[in-house]
């Protein structure tokens, strides 16, 4: 664990919290400044007192309270807790705290903390088995991970109910861990950077209920838009048609169609530092469209769609890069290395993020992602499978490289 780091650690209502004592002692034998924020559940399992002697903070309960420890107005002080951390870390994460933090709930002084943090948040969700399968908590961990939230996964064995399955907290050395991967990733070293990236696909209009496009789900450039923020960069996303929740912290704009995508792009890259374009933007698009629905009758033949190129958003960021660092990607089925140095030169670009689609890589919908970076000094770097937020920043690490 990087010494000097401060952590706020949260802990919710459940048996497990009492866990949580051997983890404020695990993390101040690292060399972490800890204070801890309950909720009034959680005071029902373990006292306050014990993670104020452990952690040498006066804990924090009651939104109201007036703590003069932390900040003497009862109107900011969440904003002073918000501030404070590296990272704010809720172990156990209840069902019911996981539910408020889906839904932008703030009834405690934990969860409004939670919506004007701005740093990393770790969830340890912790609960019976039972509530964690839960359709409900599921969908609500999903959508909390998308937003860019960082969740530990539950171990599975017996609960204090007596049944067996997922919703243990992990040991302390797991969470620890965790918590050191995610600051070393989270370091703000793009401050005052402005960054755009683009994600996800285009449709392309035939008429007013079919389209073409791809199979592009926009994870990749989800990350690289949420990785970009936890490293403290100022983030524009432009995104076509995807399921996504918008990354904490990153500005979102949703577009359809390539042209669409083009202006946006053009519109907002003048103020940008780098330009990274993870979007599978579509290289035709109907020469024509139909203004009603095209019918099928029982004399119906084959039918021609004709297409025409689409605009180069990447050529034309290159033709005015004006000291803008440039990232594209290519997908490539054969001759990958060679189309993709080929792109690289022809559109003036600084980095290209090369995808394969093969019997053993098939990133389109996936959680994780194996890239070939390739620059334009001819440096070529193969990653490992990886989890599309570590390629992220791998990606960002080049990108800062060429900042310099």
């Amino acid at each position: 664990m990087p010494r000097g780091k401060r952590i706020l650690l949260g802990v919710t209502g459940g048996i497990a919290a009492y866990k949580s004592a051997y983890l404020v002692r695990e993390l101040r034998r690292s060399g972490t400044d800890v204070r801890v924020v309950m909720t009034e559940a959680a005071t029902k399992f373990v006292t306050p007192v014990t993670f104020s002697a452990l952690s040498g903070h006066e804990v924090e309960v009651d939104l109201w309270s007036m703590n003069q420890t932390t900040d003497s107005n009862i109107g900011t002080r969440h904003i002073h807790l918000a501030n404070w951390p590296d990272l704010l870390l809720i172990a156990p994460a209840s069902a019911n705290t996981i539910a408020k933090l889906t839904y932008g709930l703030a009834d405690n002084l934990l969860t409004t903390i939670v919506l004007a943090c701005r740093r990393p948040i770790v969830l340890a969700p912790t609960m019976d088995a039972d509530m964690y399968l839960n359709p409900a908590t599921l969908e609500n961990l999903t959508r909390l991970r998308e937003r860019g939230f960082f969740v530990v996964p539950p171990e599975e064995g017996e609960h204090a109910s007596g049944l067996e399955g997922p919703g243990r907290l992990p040991g302390v050395e797991s969470i620890v861990r965790i918590v050191q991967t995610v600051l070393s990733q989270s370091h703000l070293d793009l401050k005052n950077k402005r960054i755009l990236v683009t994600a996800g696909p285009t449709v392309e209009p035939i008429d007013p209920v079919r389209f073409v496009s791809n199979r592009s789900s926009g994870k990749m450039g989800f990350a690289v838009a949420n990785a970009a923020a936890l490293r403290g960069a100022s983030v524009t996303l432009i995104a076509g048609p995807v399921a996504l929740e918008t990354p904490r912290n990153v500005q979102r704009i949703d577009v359809g169609s390539a042209e669409e995508m083009h202006k946006a792009v053009m519109r907002h890259a003048k103020k940008a530092d780098a330009v990274i374009m993870a979007a599978a933007v579509a290289d035709f698009t109907p020469a024509r469209r139909s203004a009603e629905k095209m019918k099928k009758d029982a004399d119906a033949k084959d039918m021609e769609l004709r297409l025409k190129p689409t605009a180069d958003i990447l050529q034309s960021l290159g033709r005015r890069k004006n000291g803008v660092v440039l990232v594209g990607f290519a997908l490539e089925t054969q001759n990958a290395v060679r189309n993709a140095k080929a792109k690289l030169e022809r559109k003036n670009l600084d980095l290209i993020a090369l995808n394969t689609v093969d019997d053993e890589n098939d990133p389109f919908g996936a959680d994780t992602n194996r890239v070939t970076l390739i620059d334009r000094n001819g440096r070529t770097q193969k990653l490992q499978p990886m989890p599309k937020f570590d390629v992220a920043n791998a990606i960002l690490d080049r990108v800062k490289e060429f900042m310099r």
